[in-house]
């Protein structure tokens, strides 16, 4: 009888043990699949911490289009950017080491920057007007190298004068500076020395009455069109979980739901992005905004706000944009706010939106990424090469809107992106 009061006694003790168990192991459980939002929950303490995002060489590389001019001639380039190694040494270094030295800007007229460019020089064009400090940075010179931010330039000219070397400065409009460099003369004619000359002119070498005369004077014009592919522009969207990470949001969110027109929606907390079926996206920040650009103090200066922009988007547009890179095309400062627009190149060669859009747009209050526009595009060799008008009729053709510049450049257009001559 004894045993029997025993061997029960047992029996409830271990229905007992097994019921606390099974209740630790559910409770367990419950945590763990929250934790890993399998529920469907969201767990706050897995959305991604403020972040600064750090600048690396290739997410800075710019477009730019150089000239070398000696006694016999000039050589071209339409299609370079300044991370290539063709670039970098020598045309890069002289002119990092011109924009490092130069003091005393003065005034002149573009008809002096036209003259000097007549002579042995060294001709740069980055397309758009930007801060000295910035083509500084995207030159690769460090903090010791920091030339004014008040001027902008477009096109640069590093020319001999007097002896020693000068700079110009132009925006391309009518605003055009000068002044004296520590390049010496010898370095420069040793620099022209390098290149074979002859393969390249501007407009204002024609002669008169032809009709390079009728273009911008410094439309560069190669004697042979360089050899540039046609891409095809892909669908780099097909799945945005990855981007969703990248800018701090949960994958999975509760508060995402496709509009009528197809934008889907996402929102985290006061935070949104929204993502449109044509691959744009814009996100608005909230009040504790996540992403940041390095700066030494509360407020990035332009070359801060440029290369920390431009990290930003080679962790974004980069690792989809196949052939094509972001590359910097205006900045524009209203008190604490900088709002810097970006563009896609690709081999050095600007690529252009049917409707005149840009790929990207940043807006940072102080360091504080607080807005992004991005136009997302993939852009894969179509195995066959853009075939471009020999010069004789692309010039024929410019003629007709004299004053124009005449360039190279990508369109992209129904979802094919070619090279072509365009009239600006």
């Amino acid at each position: 009888m004894e045993e029997q009061r025993r061997n029960r006694r047992n029996l409830v003790q271990n229905v007992v043990i097994t019921l606390l168990s099974l209740s630790a192991l559910l409770l367990f459980t419950q945590t763990q699949l929250y934790s890993l939002d399998l529920t469907g929950g969201y767990d706050q303490a897995a959305a991604s911490p403020s972040q600064t995002v750090s600048p690396a060489p290739a997410d800075l590389a710019a477009p730019v289009r150089v000239a070398v001019t000696g006694d016999f001639g000039r050589y071209g380039s339409v299609a370079l950017t300044t991370g290539e190694d063709s670039f970098t040494d020598p045309l890069g270094r002289r002119l990092l080491e011109a924009l490092g030295s130069a003091r005393d800007y003065a005034g002149c007229a573009p008809a002096d920057f036209l003259r000097a460019l007549e002579g042995p020089s060294l001709y740069y064009d980055f397309w758009e007007p930007l801060p000295l400090s910035v083509l500084a940075g995207l030159l690769g010179g460090g903090e010791d190298v920091s030339p004014r931010e008040d001027l902008t330039a477009r096109r640069l000219l590093i020319a001999l004068q007097g002896g020693g070397t000068v700079l110009y400065l132009w925006d391309g409009g009518d605003a055009c500076f000068r002044a004296g460099t520590a390049v010496s003369a010898d370095s420069l004619s040793q620099v022209v020395g390098r290149y074979e000359l002859g393969g390249a002119s501007f407009a204002m070498d024609g002669g008169a009455g032809s009709l390079e005369r009728e273009l911008d004077p410094c439309s560069l014009l190669p004697a042979e069109p360089p050899a540039l592919p046609a891409f095809t522009a892909g669908d780099p969207l097909a799945s945005t979980d990855w981007l969703l990470s990248a800018l701090g949001f949960h994958p999975r969110s509760r508060t995402r739901h496709t509009e009528s027109n197809g934008t889907e929606l996402i929102m985290d907390g006061d935070r949104t992005l929204r993502i449109r079926p044509d691959n744009s996206v814009y996100y608005q920040s909230g009040k504790d905004p996540s992403l940041r650009v390095g700066a030494a103090g509360e407020e990035p200066t332009a070359r801060e706000a440029a290369l920390g922009a431009g990290a930003l988007l080679g962790n974004l547009l980069t690792p989809v944009s196949g052939e094509a890179r972001p590359y910097l095309q205006s900045v524009r400062r209203s008190g604490n706010v900088t709002v810097l627009r970006f563009g896609y190149q690709a081999g050095g060669v600007p690529i252009r939106f049917q409707d005149g859009g840009f790929a990207a747009e940043v807006t940072l209050t102080g360091t504080a990424v607080t807005a992004l526009i991005l136009r997302f595009r993939q852009y894969t060799p179509a195995g066959e090469p853009s075939l471009l008008l020999p010069l004789p009729q692309a010039l024929a053709v410019a003629a007709a809107s004299p004053g124009k510049e005449l360039s190279i450049g990508y369109v992209e257009r129904d979802g094919a992106c070619r090279a072509c001559w365009l009239c600006d």
